[in-house]
């Protein structure tokens, strides 16, 4: 069984779901309310677990309810972790605003969140590790990582999400071996200049599916159609799907693993998806999923990925 770390962000996750996104001065019926742990590191790490992969997450959260809900979901799905308790902050919580066409708005803290640093992982977890997927989080921490884990030959991924070209990631950007982004950050990437030699990059496109640029060639999937739900957290679900789908050795099916689980994740509501093997080949072999159940619906919306 394959063995991956996800470093990054730990958050608490308020989702309400309103009629319509208001203008400035204006006000939306909360139609739905829920709870749940968040982040983009822990949102891929339960993911990957789900998938049959052994996961390890390391981030940081408060001495607080929060945290300790945070962590007690996370191991309940099979995900090993390493939080690491900030003494002078509280763990991170998003509000999350979902109108019915699936457009959101995130309202956040940044809390314990980056209270984690490389010293607390231990060498030896990241040589036995088979893959280190890093999230946006402190620059010189996601480079540092970077380092260690080429200095004992693991491979990495990385997905900077939104903050791409307000973060310095330029030297994690120049010794990753994969960067996932979205339409919006690959257009950064590229008037930044920042991708240099990064031997893959996947552009998740959202209904548009995805494309993954290698080895001067360009492997693309069309996705799966979807009326979305929410797509809060797809874009994390789908950088899951896609390094599970790698360790079965075909780019074509690390994209289309990847874009299932998107799928699976922008038809439902909230940015953590739980999700089996059987939900995906479901999905995979073309069969009608029941929608009412929260593991399991058709589409895609791989685009966004939480903090």
């Amino acid at each position: 069984m394959p063995r991956v770390i996800c470093a990054g962000h730990v958050n608490w996750d308020v989702t309400l779901r309103v009629d319509d996104l208001p203008p400035v001065d204006g006000e939306a019926t909360i139609s739905e309310q829920r709870q749940s742990g968040g982040g983009s590191a822990s949102n891929v790490a339960v993911v990957l677990a789900g998938l049959g992969v052994s996961t390890h997450l390391l981030g940081s959260v408060g001495d607080d309810e929060h945290g300790r809900s945070a962590r007690e979901e996370l191991e309940a799905v099979g995900v090993d972790t390493t939080l690491v308790e900030a003494p002078d902050a509280a763990t991170s919580v998003k509000y999350l605003v979902v109108a019915d066409d699936g457009e959101v708005m995130v309202f956040g803290n940044d809390g314990a969140n980056e209270s984690f640093g490389p010293g607390d992982l231990p060498d030896s977890s990241l040589a036995e590790a088979d893959h280190l997927h890093l999230t946006g989080q402190d620059p010189d921490t996601a480079a540092a990582f970077a380092r260690l884990a080429n200095d004992v030959g693991t491979p990495v991924s990385f997905d900077p999400g939104r903050r791409l070209g307000d973060r310095t990631y330029e030297e994690t950007l120049a010794i990753v071996d994969v960067v996932f982004l979205n339409e919006r950050e690959g257009r950064v990437a590229a008037s930044e200049d920042l991708l240099g030699d990064v031997a893959a990059v996947v552009v998740k496109r959202g209904a548009g599916g995805a494309e993954l640029r290698t080895g001067g060639k360009t492997v693309t999937h069309p996705g799966y159609p979807v009326d979305p739900v929410d797509t809060t957290g797809a874009g994390d679900a789908f950088a899951a799907g896609f390094i599970a789908g790698r360790f079965e050795g075909s780019d074509e099916r690390a994209l289309s693993i990847g874009n299932a689980c998107g799928a699976l994740a922008a038809a439902r509501t909230g940015a953590r998806l739980q999700v089996d093997r059987e939900a995906v080949e479901a999905l995979l072999d073309g069969e009608q999923t029941d929608s009412t159940d929260p593991s399991a619906a058709s589409g895609v919306g791989s685009a966004g990925s939480e903090d």
